[in-house]
Parts: C-alpha cells; sequence; structure tokens
C-alpha cells in the first residue's frame, strides 16, 4: 500500500470509502496491498469484524481482489473512474504497441460519406414514443445472422458487446452467483463479473475454444451462466471447431438452470465459419457488435436469443437508457448495405489473417510457441511474465501482461498484431525469441 495514504472510518462503510477515495484519487494503485485485517483494525481502533466487512464490501464491487498469501490487494482495473488518469496506460517512450487489442484505424472504414448521406435523408426527429430497434437494421441483422446458422426471430440492440453481456447477466443473475469464464479470458468481462459481484469459475481454452471437460466441471461447480467467445478469443485466438460445438451442445443440451451467451463480436473480421451452440440451452443470447470490423466508436451489437431473455433485455434498457441511438442504427444499416465497405472488410479480414499467421509462423522459425488461430491477437506462454515485457519494451516492443485476462491459467503474453507490417514480424519475431529463451513448450490451458 502507498505508504502515505491513511485509511480512515469507524464503520465498514467508512473504511470502504476510504479506499475507495484513495482509489478514486491514484494514491491506491493498481495491485496495492491494503493492511491486513487486524493490522487496520488495530489501527483504526474498530474490531477485526468490522473490516473484513469493509474489506467483503470492496471485493464484492469488484474494487480488490484476495490474492491469497499475497492478501487483499486493488484490482488491475477496479470500476472506479481514477480522477487524474489516462484511460490506458501510456506504452514506453520510443517502442511500438502491441498491448491494446484494437483494430487498424488504417483499415476502419470511412464513416464520413455515410453520416453525410444521413444527414439528408434521416428524416423526421424521433420521439421517445417511436423509437426502440429500428425494423430496418433488425431485417437486415436477422438475415446476417441467420446467414451464420444462428436463430434470430427475437432480437434487440445493446451499446456494444459488453453492454449487452451485462444486461444479460444482471436480468439473471444475482450477487454471488457463479459464471463460468474463459481462463484466459477478456479482461474486461473479467472486471465485469467482478463490478457485478458474481463469482467467476474459470474454464481452460485451448485452439477449439473452451474444453469439455472445463465446461463439465463449471456446471459441476454451481455455474449458473456460461461465456462462450466464438471466433477470435481474446486473448488466445481461439475458434469454437465444428467438433467442439457438437460435444458442447450435447453437454449443454436441457440445462434449464443455465444462461449461455456467445459473443461473436469478430463477426466479419473472422476468416473461420461460425459454429454457434445458440438454442443449446433453453435460456440462451447470441451477441455481435460492430466495433472490430467497422470501428470501435460504433457502441452498437445485435442480440438474438429466447424470448424470455430478449425480452429482459429490452425491457431493462426501456427503463434506463432506453434504446440505442436511431442515427447509430441507421449509420451501422448504411455501412452494411454498402459494397465498397464489405470489400473493405474482406480486406481487413485477409490483412488482420496475413499479419497473425505470418508472425506465427516467425515465431515457429524460431522455436517458439505460440497461439492465434483467428483474430487480431497471438498468446505467448512464457515463464515469467514481467521479464518478457520488460525484456521486449527494452527490444522496442509494447506488449499486454496476460495476468489481466487469467484466472488460473499459466503466464502469458499478449501481443496485439493489427497494426504490424510486413517488415515488422521478422524484428519483433527475433525479439520474442530473444525474450523468452524458449525451452519445452507451455501450453495455455491450466
Amino acid at each position: 500500500m502507498a505508504a502515505h495514504y491513511q485509511i480512515l472510518g469507524s464503520t465498514s462503510a467508512a473504511i470502504s470509502a476510504s479506499v475507495e477515495t484513495g482509489i478514486r484519487t491514484g494514491v491506491l494503485a493498481a495491485g496495492d496491498a491494503l493492511p491486513p485485517v487486524r493490522s487496520l483494525a488495530t489501527t483504526l481502533a474498530v474490531s477485526p469484524a468490522t473490516v473484513a466487512r469493509a474489506y467483503q464490501e470492496l471485493r464484492q464491487r469488484g474494487l480488490v481482489v484476495t490474492a491469497g498469501r499475497h492478501g487483499t490487494r486493488v484490482r488491475p482495473r477496479p470500476p472506479v473512474a481514477p480522477r487524474r488518469a489516462a484511460r490506458h496506460p501510456a506504452p514506453a517512450p520510443g517502442t511500438r504497441d502491441l498491448s491494446l487489442g484494437q483494430p487498424d484505424p488504417r483499415l476502419l472504414p470511412p464513416l464520413g460519406p455515410h453520416l453525410a448521406a444521413l444527414a439528408t435523408g434521416i428524416g423526421p426527429p424521433v420521439g421517445y414514443a417511436t423509437t426502440g430497434v429500428h425494423p430496418a437494421l433488425a431485417e437486415a441483422a436477422r438475415s446476417r445472422l441467420a446467414a451464420d446458422g444462428v436463430p434470430a426471430d427475437e432480437l434487440t440492440v445493446t451499446g456494444g458487446a459488453l453492454d449487452g453481456i451485462e444486461r444479460l447477466l444482471a436480468s439473471h443473475l444475482r450477487p454471488g452467483d457463479a459464471v463460468a469464464v474463459e481462463d484466459p479470458g477478456w479482461a474486461n468481462l473479467l472486471d465485469l463479473v467482478a463490478a457485478l459481484g458474481l463469482r467467476p469459475v474459470g474454464v481452460p481454452v485451448d485452439d477449439e475454444g473452451p474444453t469439455v471437460t472445463g465446461v463439465r466441471d463449471a456446471l459441476t461447480l454451481g455455474a449458473r451462466a456460461l461465456v462462450v467467445t466464438s471466433r477470435a478469443q481474446n486473448p488466445t485466438g481461439a475458434a469454437v471447431s465444428a467438433g467442439r460445438a457438437e460435444a458442447l451442445r450435447a453437454l449443454l443440451a436441457g440445462r434449464a438452470d443455465l444462461l449461455l451467451i456467445e459473443d461473436d463480436h469478430a463477426a466479419e473480421l473472422s476468416r473461420l465459419p461460425l459454429h454457434p451452440l445458440a438454442g443449446a440451452t433453453a435460456t440462451w443470447a447470441f451477441v455481435r457488435s460492430v466495433s472490430k470490423p467497422y470501428g470501435p466508436d460504433l457502441r452498437l451489437a445485435v442480440l438474438a436469443g429466447d424470448e424470455v431473455t430478449v425480452s429482459r433485455v429490452a425491457g431493462r434498457a426501456r427503463v434506463g437508457a432506453g434504446w440505442v441511438s436511431t442515427v447509430l442504427q441507421r449509420l451501422v444499416l448504411s455501412l452494411w448495405r454498402d459494397p465498397a465497405t464489405t470489400t473493405l472488410i474482406h480486406r481487413a479480414a485477409d490483412a488482420y489473417e496475413r499479419r497473425r499467421s505470418g508472425l506465427l509462423a516467425a515465431l515457429a522459425d524460431r522455436g517458439v510457441v505460440a497461439h492465434g488461430r483467428s483474430g487480431i491477437n497471438v498468446w505467448l506462454p512464457v515463464p515469467d511474465e514481467t521479464i518478457t515485457v520488460t525484456a521486449l519494451r527494452d527490444a522496442g516492443w509494447s506488449v499486454a501482461p496476460g495476468g489481466l485476462s487469467r484466472l488460473g491459467a499459466p503466464p502469458a503474453v499478449r501481443i496485439t498484431v493489427s497494426s504490424l507490417d510486413d517488415a515488422d514480424l521478422t524484428p519483433l519475431a527475433d525479439a520474442v525469441a530473444a525474450a523468452v529463451r524458449p525451452a519445452d513448450p507451455i501450453g495455455f490451458t491450466a
């Protein structure tokens, strides 16, 4: 813990508020340790039970995590906005930033022409009573999903994939419920699960998606929801294969007590076919956002599912944010309908495929085992994340430590390939090989 920050309070609420203030002001940083329960209780002249309740509240809100022998620490990304901190830490000066997991801005379709067209043909302003899912967008979305084998009779839209997943979890589960999540998995989802007060149960992942044994074990441990990434899994690049999908559907068939959520964020950017699990359980949802192919600022996802699940998500939105902007829905529809944009998306998919497979091949030539069956990331198992990240930084490359994405999986780092050019592959592979000093191959399942 920062030596110059003193936690104050005589009640559990006051103590937890004091810790939150330290996090918000940046005095308590990610990973900082809080004092042991009995030590802080003595300092504040309160009972250990009071401090324990404060820590429990902080854990339930996702602000801190219990790290075994390392005690209680501030989460890497607690759900509190720091007062004076950048949203993403800046890469080391002079390095290429391969850490953010974002698409290449050079490959995103231009929005200007579509916005200009909307400005001249958008029609009269809409009112509160005439908003919701734009009928033409819904029709187009159903057609696109049906082409991939996803039933979409019931459909709504949300403010992006994570917004849809949050609404799904909040409408079906309660704090303390267990959620089966991929391990390693999407760091944002792990943070969301913590912020909702839910209990994550890690499911090991291999190149073909969540393992059948891992899902079965999670169900045995009482998981009430399962979140699966269909393709371009973040961070490993896994994609659910036909055989894995068949085995998981058989395992999940008839589970009336389980919410199944599929995340297909890559969508048109993936060169692998979709093998959906949609409909394997009575309660299910399939979420597909437009952010990766069309632009991160387009906060829209289509969400298909069973009637009750979609109704809950749409109803919760109606009493909260209300609806996703009709202007945004029209913009997305314009992009979908534009043949030139479709061509650009296909070119982007080809570019990401070339960059990812090129880096994997260059690493393999140097005896380095890495993973990335699809998507824009390569997952590199390593003996020590800190040593590898530091060595690559010194060589001019910023990569993401895998700790943000792991529950029980072995150490690794994530390399985002989206901004790489062909000329980058050889020097990057050389730097990685020097950084990891490969010995025996290391897997990425727990």
